[in-house]
């Protein structure tokens, strides 16, 4: 990945590159799976981060972000058991 973007940045004539990670590289040292990276550069959620081709260059300096998904178990649809669904139907 850094090659991919050091060549991006070398076409745009800039000799230097900046320090950027893949998201695989970001993954292994945040401790978390690669897809989650991705998804956490889709929605906006590591500043600095920009898509190149069908990968991101995510900032070396990038902290992770709090985890935001559901943690206290309380979800916002719950699946009717079975038991529910068959006295639904008899009382119908």
């Amino acid at each position: 990945m850094q090659k991919v973007v050091y060549n991006v940045f070398k076409r745009l004539g800039r000799d230097n590159m900046p320090d950027y990670l893949s998201a695989s590289d970001t993954a292994a040292r945040w401790g978390i799976k690669t897809r989650r990276v991705a998804l956490l550069c889709e929605k906006g959620r590591i500043p600095g981060a920009y898509k190149i081709g069908s990968s991101w260059a995510i900032p070396a300096n990038a902290e992770k972000p709090a985890d935001a998904r559901i943690s206290n178990g309380k979800y916002i649809r719950t699946k009717k058991n079975k038991t529910d669904r068959t006295e639904e139907n008899q009382n119908e």
